[in-house]
């Protein structure tokens, strides 16, 4: 089995398990982001609030509503491009150029084009679980209240809105909206957005190997790192890319959420740069922050889980395969 298969499977595996313990934060913080409430008369729910309010108004699986890990992909191609950077390394050092290992630039460049290929490859994906994230389920409301209520708009809706909104439903909604181009809409900011894994990897493979290092030097038969450790080291290069990184995933999530084809033109947005004209224009910088908050908690926890199971998962399939080797060693000799 192959190292990248390895790391892709192991990725796949804690960014499953990251995924499902932040995922309503993730849906909850989209909803913050493609918020458009511009004349701020709504009072701003906090984070436990507005889940509590999904919960009550919508069903515990709304908070779910599009889960579809796709991470595993990134570490499988991020683990290619990675061992040849390796290889190149040792090359160099063969040549009497470095140490042998992969420094910060090569580590950058790594991420950023294992990034370009999982954005081109999962965009249509993530359309789709925007618009599952963002989408409201109007029609658990009582219908006695519903003839009570005064805005006739909402009504309407609810009475032409399925009921359980699935992934066929979102998959039909983009293609009607803007054809097939609409499974890609968000791609040039999420490309410039590869930044943030980018920053994640280079500061968490500069970290953990500025920790080996010292930890070598002070006892030269253990240069190991805890699976805490690892946790800390991947919330902090999480949080470092996140806090950089943030108004892009805004921009991205408001351009692959519903676009209202009626009604206020400053909701509507044709493009990126439209939509960050209009953004300035109408909501000023602090639009490109909503949800922030959120997004930090939601981002470290995940990336911080997701690297510690990803290390032990790495770890334990490379002991099996050892012990397997012993074994069919063992098993040949006479």
């Amino acid at each position: 089995m192959s190292d990248a298969l390895i790391n892709g499977l192991a990725g796949a595996g804690g960014g499953i398990i990251a995924q499902l313990i932040t995922y309503p934060l993730q849906t909850v913080n989209t909803r913050q982001q493609t918020e458009r409430d511009l004349k701020k008369e709504k009072r701003k729910l906090g984070t436990i609030e507005q889940m509590c309010q999904v919960v009550k108004q919508e069903g515990w699986e709304r908070l779910y509503g599009g889960l579809t890990p796709s991470i595993g992909l990134y570490y499988y191609f991020y683990q290619i491009f990675r061992n040849k950077a390796e290889i190149k390394a040792l090359e160099r050092q063969k040549k009497g150029i470095g140490d042998g290992s992969v420094g910060m630039l090569s580590s950058l460049i790594v991420a950023a084009l294992s990034g370009c290929v999982n954005v081109l490859l999962t965009n249509p994906i993530w359309v789709v679980v925007t618009r599952m994230q963002t989408h409201t389920n109007i029609l658990k409301k009582d219908h006695s209240n519903r003839l009570a209520t005064p805005a006739l708009e909402e009504t309407v809706l609810s009475a032409i809105e399925p009921f359980s909104f699935s992934t066929g439903h979102a998959i039909q909604e983009v293609y009607d909206e803007a054809g097939f181009w609409g499974f890609w809409r968000g791609v040039f900011p999420t490309l410039i957005m590869v930044s943030n894994p980018a920053m994640q990897f280079m500061l968490y493979e500069t970290m953990l190997k500025k920790l080996k290092k010292e930890r070598s030097l002070s006892n030269p038969d253990n240069n190991g790192v805890t699976a805490l450790e690892i946790f800390l080291l991947g919330a902090l290069a999480k949080l470092g890319a996140t806090v950089v990184t943030y108004p892009l995933n805004v921009v991205k999530a408001r351009l692959q959420a519903k676009q209202v084809a009626t009604g206020d033109r400053r909701h509507q947005y044709k493009g990126t740069i439209d939509a960050i004209l209009k953004m300035i224009r109408y909501e000023g910088f602090y639009g490109f922050y909503k949800g922030m908050s959120t997004k930090i908690v939601q981002s470290v926890l995940a990336a911080a889980v997701l690297f510690m199971i990803k290390e032990e998962l790495v770890k334990g399939a490379r002991l099996l395969l050892v012990k397997d080797g012993i074994h069919t060693v063992k098993s040949k000799l006479p």
